[in-house]
């Protein structure tokens, strides 16, 4: 053999040991990146803003990154969503799912589960902003309620039933805010109930709601059954507002990282996919098929679009108060929006007036995980925030949300329920 072959081989073979020596035991060439596991369990309610992970499942982005066998499994309700998380996916339930913000909290702390034992949460990555709406019976359109609720303040009285999906959650949030900003008082002057999503126009069609406040596309569905109208898109309510998150129980993020990453990295690239113009009709077409929500095309592309037949004479067309996926950093899990929520729970008594809420957001909200997943997802830097919170809210009534200073909001509400229990 040539010298020179030789002296190649055997800085080839040196430049060989060099490398395994420098790597982990056991990693390969993806080793730092390949998924533990191939497959996982997610849970979705049918609502638009859980299109992240249908079309990360449907356009092969959870494959691509690795986890070509996760399984996207339709919910009942988000009570039927936190037992399944509660039971996990190596019990036959869910791994991770589409969850209301507040619930991931609610789990973690065991508030809402069976003999309060609680189940660890790392919320991922939030699912879009806007999107959601508040809608009134037909009966109640001539008092003329939009943004402003107090005109139903004739209408209404404690047995009026007034619904949202879930205690405590966002659209629970929403709509106790919208009453109070207008005066009626959702613990005193109406009765709250839970309706499951995919259940709320059927329950107005029955006569026995006055309210509720819901995502898409149940809202439009209302109107073009004309069972009732939007008085409001929560665009209008909270610009850019959060909404629904990616989250996983804590032990499958903690025994899986490489995996939970590779999925959140999938869901970040269907986001950025979602929230491409050109792909807003296929994006609904597949929302509408039967294996997801069963509904027609029609009932969903419009908001989609920014076009919003309010059902009551208005209609406008406003991309920027629409659901957003990935726009104005739309998928990032800001800490400032999981602690407005958190604030709001305080106060109307769900969670306890002097609960310490910073320990809380660095234990469930993972912006670390999110962050890397963009990288990996090959997220451009200048669409990465630079920090965790996103400052001061303003909402539609004047009031302002300092996530540095929660007390001066709560301080500033006039209709609230604290509870030191």
């Amino acid at each position: 053999m040539p010298t020179t072959r030789r002296s190649a081989i055997a800085a080839t073979a040196a430049l060989l040991a060099a490398a395994r020596a420098a790597t982990p035991r056991g990693a390969f060439a993806q080793g730092a990146t390949t998924p533990e596991v191939r497959k996982a369990t997610l849970g979705f309610i049918a609502l638009t803003d859980s299109a992240p992970l249908i079309i990360a499942k449907e356009k092969g982005f959870f494959a691509k990154h690795g986890m070509p066998e996760v399984e996207v499994a339709r919910q009942a309700s988000w009570g039927a969503t936190r037992d399944n998380l509660v039971l996990g996916g190596g019990r036959g339930g869910i791994d991770g799912a589409h969850l209301l913000t507040p619930m991931a909290y609610h789990i973690h702390m065991g508030r809402i589960v069976q003999n309060s034992q609680p189940v660890p949460m790392a919320l991922l990555a939030r699912l879009n902003t806007n999107g959601q709406a508040i809608s009134v019976a037909e009966k109640h359109k001539p008092l003329g309620a939009r943004l402003d609720a107090s005109p139903l303040k004739r209408a209404l009285n404690s047995d009026s039933k007034v619904a949202m999906t879930f205690r405590g959650g966002t659209h629970d949030m929403f709509i106790r805010y919208w009453l109070a900003a207008g005066g009626i008082d959702p613990e005193r002057d109406v009765s709250t109930i839970v309706v499951p999503p995919p259940q709320m126009v059927a329950n107005m069609r029955v006569g026995t709601m006055d309210a509720f406040c819901v995502g898409e596309p149940w809202n439009a569905q209302l109107v073009n059954q004309r069972l009732g109208y939007t008085a409001l898109v929560t665009g209008e309510f909270w610009k850019d507002h959060p909404e629904k998150c990616f989250a996983m129980r804590g032990d499958f993020v903690q025994q899986n990282p490489r995996a939970t990453e590779a999925m959140t990295a999938a869901v970040i690239e269907a986001a950025r996919w979602c929230d491409t113009p050109a792909n807003k009709q296929e994006m609904c077409e597949i929302l509408g098929r039967r294996a997801w929500f069963n509904v027609p095309v029609n009932d969903i592309i419009g908001r989609m679009r920014g076009e919003v037949d309010y059902g009551d004479g208005r209609r406008a067309t406003n991309l920027d108060i629409t659901m957003k996926f990935w726009r104005d950093h739309a998928s990032y899990p800001f800490r400032s929006h999981d602690l407005w929520f958190l604030t709001e729970n305080i106060r109307w008594g769900i969670l306890p007036e002097g609960l310490d809420t910073a320990p809380l957001l660095r234990e469930v909200n993972r912006e670390d995980i999110w962050r890397a997943a963009a990288a990996r997802a090959g997220v451009p830097n200048a669409e990465t925030p630079t920090g965790t919170s996103r400052g001061r809210e303003t909402f539609f009534d004047g009031k302002v949300f300092d996530p540095e200073n929660p007390r001066a909001y709560l301080d500033s509400l006039a209709i609230k329920k604290l509870s030191a229990a």
